[in-house]
């Protein structure tokens, strides 16, 4: 069920954006102190192409303060802005029945779009 909801996630949006997200961890990468904020943003690209069938995972260093610092500032210039584009798209496929699975991949990419550093979609 994971690898057709991924297609069709890929084929309805999930491509675009994974790209979209990619392109502005590069161009992030172009500065010294965005790199870190650019391979986040990279890493939520990847996340996006594929969410069917993957949890969010806490890694080693979740619970750090340099990862609360990040995140603290992810959120205050990045993460908000994203987090609301997945809320805003997973109420809109939440009002219909057949959106219902992709509106759950939205705001498991919401929670990730706010605390990017220390956790993984896996």
């Amino acid at each position: 069920m994971s690898l057709l909801g991924n297609i069709i996630w890929l084929i309805f949006g999930g491509f675009l954006s994974g790209v979209g997200y990619i392109l502005g961890g590069i161009s992030t990468c172009l500065t010294i102190i965005g790199i870190p904020f650019g391979l986040a943003t990279i890493q939520l690209g990847i996340a996006s192409f594929t969410p069917f069938g993957k949890e969010i995972k806490k890694g080693p260093n979740a619970d750090t303060t340099l990862a609360l610092i990040l995140n603290a500032v992810w959120i205050f210039i990045f993460g908000w802005a994203i987090a609301l584009n997945h809320l805003f798209w997973g109420v809109l496929l939440a009002i219909t029945i057949i959106g219902l699975p992709f509106a759950k991949q939205h705001f498991k990419l919401m929670i990730l779009a706010l605390f990017p550093f220390g956790r993984t979609l896996e």
